[in-house]
């Protein structure tokens, strides 16, 4: 295969980054293995398209548009993950009206792996989130910097999951906002929020060295970036280690492009979020030789019209 052909085929005009690069004819290869990450951020309850009324995303978006676009890719790719970077309740009646439970149960139908938690997740007060979680979510919450050990979510949130396609071990963590001047008291009650580097480099040398994982990916809802000193995305990319993928949110950011930086050991990480509302699936396709030694990576996010 030419190079000008693969360019073509996996839009590295889009986005190439390479760990110890390998010769892009090696993709020709039996032993190279394709995973295909699909996310999703901050849909805020929009169920349907926005309104055809002359507004800046009207038309765009809607959980049935996304469900067809995530079944068409998964009839083309063998190893798809889809993910979501948190704040899935408030923003239309239909949380006001059925509290979360149609927006889990259509992320399970589409067939979600996982989800970490967003601050608007707390909108119907933990007791609600732990109702429709357990009713509901066939997908887990994760998140590894809340302490919900005082809560009625105590044991219903991973700090970490691990799936296994193809024989390439993925490991997911996920980060949450501080919820202490954002969220009422009484809707998180007595959790406890612990800082978000310090836990996602725990986590992620957990996933990384421990559990052998041969991908980490992070589910953040802390937000892009901030001019203040809150922590944002790119603060953990650069400060972190052993993750090689951050899946944001919070900051509603909608990036034509990964952004990517160098972690605390000069190794890349990849940064992407998609807006807000379900407006754009975000896709990251990740190639590993079979050692899994070295891998690159292509970005292709799509506005769902």
């Amino acid at each position: 295969m030419k190079r000008r052909d693969f360019i073509k085929k996996t839009g590295l005009g889009t986005l190439l980054i390479a760990s110890n690069a390998f010769p892009l004819a090696a993709l020709e290869k039996p032993e190279i293995v394709k995973l295909t990450i699909l996310h999703t951020n901050d849909v805020h309850s929009r169920i349907d398209p926005f309104p055809m009324d002359g507004g800046k995303y009207q038309g765009l978006g809607g959980a049935a548009k996304r469900a067809a676009l995530i079944k068409k890719i998964r009839k083309k790719e063998k190893k798809v993950f889809l993910l979501d970077a948190g704040d899935v309740f408030q923003g239309t009646p239909y949380f006001n009206f059925f509290q979360g439970e149609l927006e889990f149960k259509l992320m399970s139908q589409m067939g979600y792996d996982a989800c970490t938690i967003g601050n608007h997740d707390f909108d119907g007060g933990i007791d609600g989130l732990h109702q429709q979680l357990t009713n509901h979510a066939t997908f887990p919450l994760i998140n590894c910097n809340y302490d919900f050990s005082d809560t009625i979510m105590n044991g219903h949130v991973q700090e970490h999951k691990v799936i296994i396609k193809n024989g390439i071990k993925i490991g997911i963590l996920g980060l949450g906002v501080e919820l202490d001047g954002l969220v009422p008291a009484d809707l998180y009650k007595n959790t406890k929020y612990l800082d978000p580097l310090t836990n996602a480099n725990k986590t992620a040398l957990h996933l990384k060295k421990e559990l052998k994982c041969d991908y980490v990916i992070c589910l953040s809802h802390l937000g892009y970036d901030y001019d203040s000193e809150k922590i944002g995305d790119l603060d953990i990319a650069k400060n972190s280690k052993n993750i090689d993928l951050i899946i944001g949110g919070h900051t509603h950011t909608l990036l034509d492009t990964a952004t990517i930086l160098k972690n605390a050991d000069q190794e890349p990480v990849i940064v992407n979020q998609v807006g807000w509302a379900g407006i754009a699936l975000g896709r990251i396709d990740v190639f590993f030789e079979k050692n899994k030694k070295r891998k690159c990576t292509t970005c292709n996010n799509q506005t769902i019209q």
